[in-house]
């Protein structure tokens, strides 16, 4: 299943890339006009109004002897949708083993684990807030949609130049990230060693 999301985001298969990638954003832009039943309802009596014409159109010509008898369709029906008991239970594992490290990462977070993470999920939090003003939530799933199928297929085209922007900005980060780490010894230098422990007469006595 992952490997087939992949293919799509890819563009290895175009034709089928630009069938999903059309109709997911002529889907999420209907849903700015109708609500998400009417879209389902019209979406579904659409495939069922072509595939009934086409089933009709073949019935048709094989009366009139111009095509065998063989069903139009036959190629996804015979595909088998059901889950079998492993490919259940890593489906099932991976779910829950992503739930409950979001759940342990969210706590760590709002915990103040450690204090820099907490800052930046503090900023996260502010500029979210600015962003739901300005958008709703079916905009940013339109959004992702689009970054989700256009990006990777940037990133194989430029792959030679964004590695190199971003190594450029991962060294522009260590260096900010080390004047971080200086400043804040400056402001909270770390506490002296404790002395080392003096021998005591008796201690004294006993190596003589």
């Amino acid at each position: 299943m992952a490997s087939k999301v992949i293919d799509l985001m890819y563009w290895r298969d175009v034709k089928r890339t630009a069938v999903v990638f059309t109709g997911l954003v002529v889907g999420l832009a209907c849903l700015f006009q109708l609500s998400l039943i009417s879209v389902v309802s019209n979406f579904l009596l659409a495939i069922l109004g072509f595939t009934m014409f086409v089933r009709l159109l073949c019935k048709a010509l094989h009366l009139v002897r111009l095509i065998d008898a063989s069903h139009p369709f036959q190629s996804f029906l015979d595909e088998d949708p059901t889950l079998t008991d492993d490919i259940t239970i890593r489906m099932v594992e991976t779910i829950v083993l992503l739930i409950a490290t979001s759940i342990t990462e969210l706590k760590r977070l709002l915990f103040v684990e450690n204090m820099m993470d907490s800052i930046k999920f503090l900023v996260l939090l502010y500029l979210l807030t600015y962003v739901g003003v300005q958008t709703n939530g079916l905009t940013l799933v339109m959004s992702a949609v689009i970054c989700a199928f256009s990006l990777p297929l940037f990133y194989r085209l430029q792959q030679g130049r964004i590695e190199r922007i971003v190594k450029a900005v991962n060294a522009s980060l260590d260096r900010g990230k080390l004047i971080l780490d200086s400043i804040y010894e400056l402001i909270h230098p770390s506490p002296p060693p404790p002395p080392a422990s003096t021998p005591t007469l008796k201690a004294k006595l006993k190596a003589k």
